[in-house]
């Protein structure tokens, strides 16, 4: 079993949500949905927690109400093989009402925040040449999503 599971709060989108999710990442599924009893006034059958998981990562939502809302302070990684699987994610993220931010940041639909980033980021930002390292930082400081081509030119 997991030990630390990621705990998303939404705002009556829970199981739209875990739904999207688990639509866009291959490996992923949708373990257990608990609902609220029809005698919780303005909550009756809404989900109360789904546990599903991404890639293996375990994740758990609540339909908790308006009280909190995501924000850019925590956000789920993507380590892309490769500029087509950047494309995909990001395309898929920010489908329907998503947004893009800057340096392979988004916000899905729901707000919460992403990055969607090559799995060799480190290297393509810290190449060895001071000089080259800072022109990859300012090629990236540009991009909303990532181009790996044009971050490996700069």
């Amino acid at each position: 079993m997991q030990k630390i599971v990621t705990f998303l709060w939404f705002d009556g989108q829970a199981e739209e949500a875990v739904k999207f999710y688990t639509s866009v990442f291959k490996d992923s599924k949708i373990i257990t949905i608990a609902r609220y009893p029809d005698s919780v006034p303005g909550f009756g059958g809404k989900v109360l927690t789904a546990v599903f998981e991404l890639n293996g990562q375990r994740f758990m939502a609540l339909d908790g109400g308006p009280q909190y809302k995501f924000n850019e302070a925590i956000s789920l990684f993507i380590n892309c093989d490769g500029q087509q699987e950047i494309d995909y994610f990001w395309n898929k993220l920010i489908a329907d009402g998503g947004r893009e931010s800057q340096c392979g940041w988004l916000k899905d639909k729901f707000g919460l925040s992403w990055q969607v980033v090559p799995a060799n980021m480190g290297e393509l930002m810290q190449p060895g040449d001071a000089a080259k390292g800072g022109r990859a930082v300012q090629a990236l400081m540009k991009m909303s999503k990532i181009n790996i081509k044009e971050l490996a030119e700069a």
